[in-house]
């Protein structure tokens, strides 16, 4: 480690080989990331952006310096302080959530993230610090940095920063690099990397937004959202399922995938080995999602654009005022904008209590709404099963 001349400006347009040799090493790896850094770290997103191939790791850079600007970054949440551990890691965490929505093809997504306090065109009582967390589908990393106060005038401090920046996505890419951080002999670095829990507990503590359970029990979080779900509560998994998600994929013209919402608006949350029991059931029968999301409200916004396989008796609920608070209004706003969110429903008749078969024909749809609809023929799908029935026949 080298003492660095406080008296010296790093310009980032003049910068070590050696940074750019890495962030080219970083450029060829598969990695994609979005970046987010506020206080310092500027030279980094100019480094990453000036070596050719940036496009095939960059996928999108914020400075989120205000308060607000950084509280709506982080979804609404407002942090206690900007520059601290766990803001860096609150970060890390927004910035892959954005990196998965913005990505092209299933390349890894890193979240990237710089929190710091420097030196600026006033004294600060306080520690010069900075916070540098990654997020990946492994894990979070956070590395922290407290700075010898005074040594340095802030673009020292921006340099020596921007290189922790650096250093960490090269890590997280797996480019097995030795950085020179330009660290004075009165600090160092400390790193602590947590590994996430399992998928299924991240999302009941509200880690993720829906966890995708594949046909061979991978899992994966905050993946591809679906072109289209079959909701339920699938228990058990039965064979009126899987016909009317072959039925629903004709009448949307696009995959269906099952969802189980692990909360109910009615019930008790599902628990973790409750929810383990019934996604076993999809072992080699299709792709389940599992979300937070216990209203078609939610799902909409949660999956914009998603087409949705219901039966009857749901497509009667969801014009039903008495679900949104006994109001019509409320109820026609919540129709318009699961419309305008570009999602549609395919209806499938099913029996009602007195034996009748129903269909999207005897659903009174309010007007100026039928195009949100689409109906399953008869012909196409009619499966008189009921899972409570198959629970009280011990079919589980």
């Amino acid at each position: 480690m080298t003492t660095p001349d406080p008296g010296i400006a790093t310009d980032p347009a003049i910068t070590d080989p050696a940074i750019l040799d890495v962030v080219a090493e970083i450029h060829d790896t598969p990695q994609q990331a979005t970046l987010a850094v506020a206080g310092a770290g500027n030279y980094a997103l100019a480094w990453l952006l000036g070596v050719g191939g940036a496009s095939r790791t960059v996928l999108e850079t914020r400075v989120p310096y205000g308060y607000r600007a950084m509280t709506d970054f982080l979804g609404g949440y407002a942090p206690e302080q900007t520059v601290s551990a766990d803001t860096a890691r609150r970060m890390a965490r927004a910035a892959w959530q954005r990196g998965m929505l913005l990505r092209e093809n299933p390349m890894p997504i890193v979240g990237v993230a710089g929190t710091a306090t420097i030196a600026t065109d006033r004294t600060k009582r306080g520690e010069h610090r900075a916070y540098v967390a990654t997020w990946d589908d492994d894990g979070v990393c956070v590395d922290s940095l407290t700075l010898d106060k005074g040594l340095r005038e802030r673009a020292g401090e921006e340099d020596v920063v921007s290189r922790l920046v650096i250093a960490a996505i090269a890590r997280a890419c797996g480019v097995d690099a030795e950085i020179d951080l330009r660290l004075a002999s009165t600090e160092r670095v400390i790193t602590e990397s947590t590994p996430h829990e399992h998928p299924i507990r991240r999302l009941l503590s509200g880690d993720v937004s829906w966890v995708t359970v594949h046909p061979d029990g991978r899992m994966a979080a905050d993946a591809d959202p679906p072109a289209a779900l079959l909701p339920g509560s699938f228990n058990p998994l039965h064979e009126g399922h899987t016909a009317l998600a072959d039925a629903a994929a004709t009448a949307l013209g696009v995959p269906v995938a099952y969802e189980l919402a692990v909360v109910n608006v009615d019930k008790p949350p599902l628990t973790f080995d409750e929810i383990s029991r019934r996604a076993a059931q999809f072992n080699g029968a299709g792709t389940l999602v599992l979300t937070s999301a216990e209203t078609f409200q939610k799902k909409t916004k949660l999956f914009p654009g998603c087409g949705f396989a219901i039966g009857w008796d749901t497509a009667t609920r969801l014009i039903e005022p008495r679900y949104y608070d006994n109001s019509e209004p409320a109820m026609l706003t919540a129709l318009a904008e699961m419309w305008a969110a570009g999602c549609r429903f395919a209806v499938a008749g099913r029996t009602d209590n007195a034996g009748n078969f129903r269909t999207l024909a005897n659903v009174n749809l309010p007007a100026g709404f039928h195009p949100l609809f689409t109906n399953i023929p008869e012909t196409n799908f009619r499966a008189d099963v009921s899972s409570t029935e198959l629970r009280k026949s011990g079919l589980r």
